[in-house]
């Protein structure tokens, strides 16, 4: 039987104290009548000491049965011990087997500790089957947002060698575009992995944000306009330590959400510095984000599509700015505004401590 070693070994343990418990309170009774009726035997006959055939009876009696409760005690024992334990041994090797189902059980009044050993293993199989599940989800939107440019790719590129194209300037154009978005795509991969492994490793400098902010918009501009929108910037001109490179790319990645989702109108780029962390943002003026979304809104590839959509995207911007937000110590959020808009913020320390 599972646990049968360490089951016996309790049911020893209970019966060795037990019987050691019982033994020495003889003994002991009887070193002290022994020593009473040497040194006071006025109070302590010599005859009085002297064991006896009931006595011995009784005893032998007591002890049998002190050892009996003893085992019915370890056996019940070592069942709320082994129970949970078994469970969780068993349950180990199945997802060491890939079967991330596997859940322990506590059974029966199972102690405290045990319990906690149960849990702590149950919250390590769900992690590790949450895990398992979005790595999957990942491989397959990674083989779906690659497949299309380079399908795209490998037909222009056989119908130039069989003749059917034209080698001229558009084609050369077409497929440098789905050479670049290719490259932003693992661009925007490496980026998302290593923040998320923690080995991002980012340029500090201070700078005026205005002028890095500025320089995005005015590169932009002409593909916001293309789509009816007309950025409106509210900059200051404050002094930040950042990665200059990184936070172009974050707002380059607000800027292109805005032009594929939202409604023409205006785009408001707004930045400031408050309470020693700056806010940079970026509203639109529509159609929003809903309530469904808005949990997963900086999660990859957890894009929606919509009316306003343009075109499509890799999924990757918002999961980007993120990272790039949580690189730099702070945080990006989403918020519906009060016309209806969206307003995607990041905001980081200042003055950060530098490793």
């Amino acid at each position: 039987m599972k646990g049968s070693g360490l089951s016996r070994q309790i049911t020893l343990s209970m019966m060795v104290i037990a019987f050691s418990t019982m033994l020495l309170i003889v003994i002991t009774s009887y070193v002290f009548y022994y020593f009473a009726s040497t040194y006071w035997s006025e109070y302590f006959p010599q005859d009085e000491w002297v064991i006896t055939l009931p006595e011995l009876i009784w005893l032998i009696s007591t002890i049998l049965l002190g050892l009996i409760f003893a085992v019915i005690v370890a056996i019940k024992l070592s069942r709320r011990i082994l129970t949970p334990l078994n469970s969780v041994a068993d349950n180990i090797r199945r997802l060491a087997q890939g079967d991330l189902d596997a859940r322990a059980i506590s059974g029966s009044h199972p102690i405290g500790e045990v319990t906690l050993l149960v849990d702590d293993f149950n919250m390590l199989a769900d992690k590790l089957q949450q895990m398992t599940k979005e790595q999957s989800f990942w491989n397959a939107a990674i083989a779906h947002e690659l497949r299309t440019p380079v399908t795209i790719l490998q037909g222009r590129l056989q119908g130039l060698a069989d003749g059917i194209f034209k080698p001229d300037i558009s084609q050369f154009t077409s497929l440098l575009s789905q050479v670049e978005g290719l490259s932003r795509l693992i661009e925007d991969l490496r980026v998302v992995s290593l923040v998320e492994s923690g080995h991002l490793a980012l340029h500090w400098q201070q700078v005026i944000i205005a002028t890095e902010l500025k320089k995005v918009v005015d590169f932009f501009s002409e593909a916001l306009l293309s789509a009816g929108q007309k950025p409106l910037l509210n900059l200051d001109d404050s002094l930040i330590y950042c990665d200059p490179i990184r936070i172009r790319q974050a707002l380059l990645a607000l800027l292109e959400n805005a032009r594929r989702h939202a409604v023409p109108g205006t785009v408001k780029i707004q930045g400031y510095l408050e309470n020693g962390n700056y806010h940079l943002s970026v509203e639109d003026d529509g159609p929003g984000v809903t309530d469904e979304i808005l949990p997963y809104i900086f999660q990859a590839f957890r894009r929606k599509e919509t009316p306003h959509t343009h075109s499509s995207g890799s999924g990757l911007g918002l999961a980007v700015v993120s990272a790039i937000a949580r690189a730099h110590g702070g945080t990006a959020t989403c918020n519906i505004t009060s016309s209806g808009g969206a307003q995607f913020s990041i905001v980081w320390p200042a003055q950060p401590k530098i490793k």
